[in-house]
């Protein structure tokens, strides 16, 4: 007979309960209002979408997202949680992101119809050990300007390793990150 635990946490960083999570309306504009540096009113409505990637041909590689959301102004967020170490985690990401771009298209649409798409990775392991910073935001830019080319394409990255000791934060996603 086993004993039952009944002060089991399933933790935020397991891929069930972290769905279970971004699949609560209040949780998730909550969490996309940090996200976006934006008052959590400001974030009306998100609507989830599939998660499984469109796949034209049997041969293509197959996508399947955690959480991805479709806000009101038709910007797309895909939430991923990765708790281990993944070698290819950058070329997954922007697989993930590409095809999340390319899919708001087809045949003879106009590029106008493009709208911003976001790929959040929630890391429970360090990605770039050079540094303390948690959360980065990641962009198409000139190298030598610094001068953003679009904003249609954007990657967050939280390391939540590095979270900083300190319990009180100002920042939005840190707290929520906590």
């Amino acid at each position: 007979m086993t004993k039952k635990n009944d002060n089991f946490i399933m933790l935020p960083t397991v891929d069930v309960c972290f769905k279970g999570l971004m699949y609560n309306p209040k949780v998730r504009k909550g969490f996309i209002a940090a996200l976006l540096g934006t008052d959590p009113a400001a974030v009306r409505e998100t609507v989830l979408l599939p998660t499984a990637l469109r796949q034209e041909y049997p041969d293509e590689k197959l996508g399947i997202l955690d959480v991805r959301a479709l806000m009101e102004d038709g910007a797309q967020i895909n939430m991923e949680m990765q708790a281990y170490p993944f070698g290819q985690w950058d070329a997954r990401s922007l697989f993930y992101l590409s095809k999340m771009y390319t899919e708001q298209i087809g045949r003879g649409d106009p590029y106008t119809k493009l709208k911003k798409c976001i790929h959040v990775s929630i890391l429970d392991f360090i990605r770039f050990a050079d540094d303390e910073k948690c959360h980065r935001i990641i962009s198409l830019c000139d190298e030598q300007t610094g001068k953003k080319y679009t904003d249609l394409l954007e990657m967050q990255i939280l390391e939540l390793k590095k979270l900083p000791e300190e319990l009180q934060s100002d920042d939005e996603v840190i707290r929520w990150m906590r």
